[in-house]
């Protein structure tokens, strides 16, 4: 972590983050990305979980995969090929219509939705176009200015 986040997190009281680093089992397998070092450095501070897809689609449930259209960045079913991502968007509006005090956002690396800067865009033929994305939920969380950071930078 740099020394700019650190003395920025000293501040910030309530941090949304994804819920599946506090251990919650809402990835797309229904498994977790519980973040032992992440939670110790967290300590003391208001976590607000949040997971736009298990909230939309349930868990276990198919992947989906961030593809640039001519509507922009879509959230595609990986299974139907359709696009899906509507619930995500609505769920991150309702969570940062409820949650408006939020000082930080801290999303899972790569992931379609949470991802800040690190979620891979494919074109619509599968072809991998960028790795440095963001998406849907962390989109949201930035039109807000809330400070988002993916869990790996903030690790790092």
């Amino acid at each position: 972590m740099g020394l700019f986040t650190a003395l920025c997190i000293l501040k910030m009281k309530k941090i949304a983050i994804s819920a599946c680093l506090l251990g919650e089992p809402c990835r797309y397998d229904a498994t977790d990305n519980k973040n032992e070092n992440l939670l110790e450095k967290l300590k003391g501070h208001t976590l607000i979980p949040f997971c736009p897809e298990d909230y939309a689609f349930g868990s276990p449930r198919p992947t989906m995969d961030l593809v640039k259209t001519v509507q922009g960045n879509r959230a595609i079913s990986n299974k139907t090929g359709q696009d899906i991502s509507l619930p995500v968007e609505g769920y991150a509006k309702a969570f940062f219509d409820k949650n408006r005090e939020i000082d930080l956002f801290i999303g899972k690396d790569r992931s379609p939705s949470c991802g800040v800067c690190s979620a891979r865009l494919y074109d619509t033929d599968k072809n991998l176009l960028s790795s440095k994305e963001t998406g849907l939920m962390a989109k949201e969380a930035l039109k807000r200015d809330i400070l988002c950071v993916d869990a790996e930078e903030f690790e790092g």
